[in-house]
């Protein structure tokens, strides 16, 4: 759920608190058992904004969200430790970091200090440089060398409850991306679940010649894909379709 006015996918982006809960609630019963949060827009380009502009954003959210459906996971979607702090405090269950703790080591500190759960995902560079694409052999080796670090770190620093997410479409190829879905459990390695974002991501557009409106069944494949090679969590923007993905999978399993 993008709480940003300039989020890549126009119809992920909501405004009003009836709005938030309307939405949340048809993720629900279409059957998403987490909440994703982000006030922050990542997307090639974007302007990095304040903490308090991004608490503002997000958290009047959470509060909503949490009050209407109790039961469910809300997870916030930042890298900066003092949004964590509010989202937590209103309600929110789960850290979803794209630094994986690289851009405010004081994330960490409230994620252990929670005892929150939490997601770390791979990136190379800065927050000025996060998409920008290094040279590199072997993709799938370098996630499993950068996720065998920040697993011996993050236990050093009572972190031990956390999920992998391999960065599709953050500082990679084409190529690269596809070669992550495709050779997805190699990341088995690290003994930890494995979270897959790829929904409506330019890698899946391009390579078809359709738009990020148009890139639903593209989205889909590739959410199969990563099913079949052992994602445990899809974070999606169309519910309904993945659901049925997962169920049609779980049933030929």
């Amino acid at each position: 759920m993008n709480l940003t006015p300039d989020s890549f996918y126009a119809k992920s982006r909501l405004a009003s608190a009836e709005e938030i809960v309307e939405k949340a609630g048809k993720f629900i019963e279409e059957g998403a058992s987490i909440i994703d949060i982000g006030g922050q827009s990542t997307r090639p380009g974007a302007t990095m904004i304040s903490a308090e502009e991004e608490i503002d954003r997000v958290v009047l959210a959470i509060e909503v969200i949490y009050k209407a459906f109790p039961t469910v996971s809300i997870s916030i979607d930042t890298f900066q430790s003092e949004v964590a702090k509010a989202a937590i405090h209103a309600g929110a269950k789960i850290v979803n970091d794209i630094s994986c703790g690289s851009f405010d080591p004081e994330l960490l500190k409230v994620v252990a200090r929670n005892n929150t759960s939490y997601i770390g995902m791979h990136h190379t560079g800065t927050k000025d440089t996060m998409h920008e694409i290094p040279e590199r052999a072997d993709i799938m080796q370098e996630l499993i060398h950068f996720f065998t670090q920040k697993k011996q770190l993050f236990t050093e620093i009572g972190i031990h409850d956390w999920i992998i997410d391999p960065g599709f479409g953050f500082g990679k190829t084409i190529q690269e991306n596809f070669s992550i879905i495709k050779d997805l459990k190699k990341l088995h390695f690290i003994n930890l679940p494995i979270l897959v974002g790829v929904s409506r991501k330019s890698s899946i557009y391009k390579t078809l010649g359709v738009s990020a409106e148009e890139a639903l069944n593209g989205t889909t494949v590739l959410h199969t894909m990563a099913i079949k090679n052992g994602a445990s969590i899809l974070r999606v923007h169309d519910v309904k379709e993945a659901k049925q993905a997962i169920l049609l999978m779980e049933y030929l399993n």
